[in-house]
């Protein structure tokens, strides 16, 4: 018998990735007629929609004299700063006008530019992609573009529900991830009647495998000790229920439920506000129980009260952080932890020396666990 790796000192850095989507808004708290503010990688964005209903994202600062953007006045295409009048475009923040110049002189208005990031609304959220900063002390030009689209939930039929559910946690991005892709905690914290108690404990193995950026808890059987998934095999009437989750760089964790025509969709993603504060959003997509009266309403209530009890576990395990304690992390129900620090580490190396990411798991590998 194979013998267990001793416990592991590891203390999260809290590093905040650029180069990819993060999720800001709600797509139905962003109306045409107001402006937004959101803070994501401690970086202040002003949100809003242009007079078609596009998203867009800029940087909530004027770049002439720092005044907020989201104090000053919007016509449905470009942005008015509230201190001195300059206009932008909101799409890709060029300068419009500067209304303090003469006609002598002679400024070239469109080589300024405030701060603008790509952005698009998937799922009932406004995604903004985040790119890898520029030199110090460099101004911003033309934004970047995105290499590709933001994340979204996979779907199997035409038909579907769809339900968000949010909370803040004072906790550090690396914190807040770990703890999302925590498999043990699940009978102490998650403790309720209708879904499994303390009492339920059992030993669990479960096949991973690499994918790219990221790992794969290959699709298998659902927890025998869960009572959802027991009404659900009565409801689906199918062969075989499996589940996959998979957790990719830098934040998303997807979870697909199969059950013949049957299925339900999760993205959850821990979003940094700052180095000490993250965001959970939990957006679902499913075709089951559609006649369900209250349908949505009774999973938006089971989902709101996962995310509580996480939300309030987090809150808790911030008052003893406070003291920076060593922390450990053991195997095989912290592996996941592990890997994901050995993600973040391989992602950031390959970006500093240009070269292939060099992905920390060899190949697939068996975990056991209690939970």
């Amino acid at each position: 018998m194979p013998e267990l790796e001793p416990p592991q000192r590891q203390a999260p850095d809290a590093l905040m990735l650029t180069g990819f989507w993060y999720r800001a808004l709600p797509a139905d708290l962003v109306s045409r007629d107001q402006l937004h503010k959101a803070t994501l990688l401690e970086i202040p964005l002003v949100i809003g929609r242009d007079q078609a209903g596009q998203p867009f994202a800029l940087r909530d600062a004027c770049p002439h004299r720092g005044m907020p953007l989201s104090c000053g006045r919007f016509d449905g295409e470009n942005l008015e700063c509230c201190y001195h009048g300059w206009q932008f475009d909101v799409h890709n923040g060029q300068c419009q006008l500067v209304p303090s110049l003469t006609a002598d002189q002679n400024l070239k208005v469109d080589r300024i530019y405030a701060g603008s990031y790509p952005c698009e609304e998937q799922d009932g959220f406004v995604w903004v992609y985040i790119p890898d900063p520029g030199s110090p002390g460099a101004g911003f030009g033309q934004p970047p573009e995105a290499p590709d689209a933001a994340p979204q939930i996979e779907k199997f039929s035409d038909k579907y529900k769809l339900a968000y559910l949010q909370a803040e946690m004072p906790v550090s991005i690396d914190h807040g991830i770990i703890g999302l892709m925590d498999p043990a905690h699940g009978p102490f914290v998650h403790q309720a009647w209708w879904w499994r108690s303390r009492h339920s404990i059992h030993e669990k193995k479960k096949n991973f495998e690499p994918i790219p950026n990221g790992f794969r808890m290959s699709a298998h059987m659902p927890s025998s000790n869960s009572a959802p998934y027991k009404l659900l095999r009565l409801y689906a009437d199918a062969d075989s229920i499996t589940t996959t989750i998979d957790f990719v760089l830098p934040n998303l964790r997807t979870e697909t439920i199969r059950a013949g025509k049957y299925w339900f969709s999760s993205l959850t993603t821990v979003t940094p506000i700052t180095r000490n504060h993250c965001r959970i959003d939990v957006v679902a997509a499913w075709n089951l129980f559609r006649w369900v009266p209250f349908g949505p309403e009774l999973l938006k209530f089971v989902f709101a009260k996962f995310v509580e009890q996480d939300r309030r576990t987090m809150e808790l395990q911030a008052e003893g952080l406070k003291h920076n304690p060593r922390l450990m992390l053991i195997d095989d129900a912290d592996r996941p932890a592990k890997w994901y620090f050995q993600l973040k580490a391989a992602h950031l190396e390959a970006k500093r020396t240009g070269e292939e990411m060099k992905h920390p798991m060899a190949g697939a590998v068996t975990l056991k666990w209690r939970s």
